[in-house]
């Protein structure tokens, strides 16, 4: 089998097609499959490239990086379009989303050559300490190996083929292996083209990057068994993260798995500013909820608020709101089938009562929903705090303060929390900040979580079940870490230092003997 993963053989003889969201039919011809060996040979070609991968220096890899965004948008509108229908989120969505996903490359490209990522620390010998001498210690981090990436089904652009996983741990110096989602394979083959294309530009070894299509699940689960594999990336259900968390852990030598699996997204309506805004406010909450038929990882799935003035007003104006929302088209026809699934649970509970619903629509199209129940049934039922991936949200009415605090303390981890305060709101929203950190990834003020900003503070992660590791984050800068790993050198003749630990070292951030310096 060649190890050029560019052109891989595909040996498999079994298809699948391209499903079209709106219609959940399939469209277009048969696409070959690839199989155990191809993915074999994939990591193969990833192990072969490693060390020179891992070698390019800080420019050369920042220019890859950059390549990477521009043979994308060299793709132009065929892109969206194949995007649109796999998925069946809107032109104005997805032409966004490219936006991002280009823009996450050009991100890291900065951090590269930045080189803050490298961690440098340099503890100078000190022959003449007592009681003991000092060696002369260096350290850097340096790339985990190759890196399994599995593409999100809400995101066939930012979070998939080239999204922040694979720019992260590219960024990094580790080739990746992508297991494309099978929702989107047409988009996804378009943006591995790309990044094979700027591969081949770039004089890289084709093993640094490479593409596996194909339906099910055993495929996915060779990949993460593979010794050569070091590490995976996977955005999903928390069913398939903490699949792939058991097997990376039963491997002989287990490997991390960077999984961003569940997240209910609490929003907090504190008492000033539900009397100052609840009717304003149960519409943008419809807005937030509904965006996406509600397919976002920071969809606000859980509205908590303390019975009061402007309560009854928020209730009405969220209601008229949702009444009015159309069904929108899922992005596939078994996230529809689980969603609606989810909804009857809730509905069905005889502890919740129906808000509202919004329109029906024929095939996979969700019809939101917004529920309400008491904190006393809330906390009784763990079930009514299960994620259901949609346009549906609960609203948990609290008696007061304390009841208030209970539920925030029952909630499993989040990714995010939002407050909703006026400035009379303050003194609540501090003493409710301590529960909020030890549960969340971000908390935010006065907005909505749907839209996470691709930034070096941004933290897109959360204590478990929201990921698999709650240091983390597989948004931003910081992102990067994930894939790096620290080595120190001990006493290194400077001729065999990494020239960036070197004493004539330039332009790179290090702690010199705890001094912050610049080369």
């Amino acid at each position: 089998m060649t190890a050029d993963v560019a052109t891989i053989v595909r040996a498999d003889t079994s298809s699948f097609r391209s499903i079209t969201a709106e219609t959940g039919e399939p469209d277009g011809e048969a696409l070959a499959v690839h199989g155990f060996a191809d993915m074999e040979a994939a990591c193969i070609a990833a192990d072969a490239a490693f060390d020179v991968y891992r070698a390019t220096d800080r420019e050369a890899r920042a220019q890859f990086l950059e390549r990477i965004a521009k043979e994308i948008l060299a793709i132009g509108d065929d892109l969206i379009v194949a995007a649109m229908r796999e998925s069946g989120l809107p032109r104005a969505r997805l032409e966004g989303e490219r936006g991002r996903t280009v823009g996450q490359l050009k991100l890291f490209a900065g951090v590269v050559r930045g080189g803050a990522w490298l961690g440098l620390r340099i503890d100078p010998a000190m022959p003449d300490r007592q009681p003991l001498p000092r060696p002369d210690l260096r350290m850097r981090m340096i790339p985990l190996g190759p890196v399994a990436v599995f593409g999100a089904s809400n995101f066939p652009l930012a979070f998939s083929t080239a999204g922040g996983d694979t720019a992260s741990a590219l960024a990094a110096g580790c080739p990746v292996v992508v297991k494309g989602h099978p929702a989107h394979p047409d988009t996804g083959a378009m943006v591995a083209d790309a990044i094979h294309r700027a591969v081949a530009a770039c004089g890289l070894p084709a093993g640094v990057f490479a593409h596996l299509v194909g339906p099910g699940k055993n495929l996915g689960s060779a990949l993460v068994r593979d010794p050569r594999i070091a590490a995976v990336g996977f955005t999903g259900s928390r069913d398939g993260g903490l699949a792939l968390v058991a097997l990376a852990q039963a491997r002989p030598v287990p490997i991390p798995v960077y999984a961003e699996m569940s997240s209910i997204n609490p929003v907090l309506l504190l008492p000033a500013a539900l009397k100052a805004r609840g009717a304003a406010l149960g519409t943008a909450f419809v807005g937030s909820l509904t965006m996406g038929a509600g397919q976002f990882c920071t969809n606000p799935g859980l509205v908590l608020a303390i019975d009061g003035e402007g309560f009854d007003t928020f209730v009405a104006a969220a209601g008229g709101a949702l009444v009015a929302a159309e069904a929108a088209t899922m992005l596939t026809t078994g996230i529809h089938a689980a969603y609606t699934k989810g909804v009857d649970a809730l509905a069905n509970s005889d502890s919740v009562t129906t808000i509202a619903r919004g329109k029906q629509g024929d095939g996979p199209r969700g019809q939101a929903a917004f529920f309400a129940t008491t904190a006393e049934a809330f906390l009784a039922d763990k079930a009514l705090g299960n994620e259901v991936f949609g346009a549906a949200g609960i609203l948990v009415k609290c008696r007061d303060e304390a009841e208030l605090r209970d539920v925030i303390e029952g909630l499993e981890g989040q990714l995010t929390a939002t407050l909703h305060m006026e400035p009379q709101d303050e003194p609540v929203a501090a003493a409710l900040l301590p529960a909020l950190e030890r549960r969340v990834g971000r908390i935010l003020a006065n907005g909505w979580p749907t839209g996470v900003e691709v930034a070096h503070a941004m933290v897109h992660g959360g204590p478990f079940p929201a990921t698999s590791d709650a240091r983390t984050t597989s948004v931003g800068s910081l992102a990067i870490d994930r894939f790096l790993r620290p080595v120190s050198y001990q006493n290194l003749a400077q001729s065999i230092l990494p020239p960036e630990l070197r004493d004539d070292a330039t332009g790179v951030p290090r702690l010199l003997d705890s001094t912050p310096r610049l080369g």
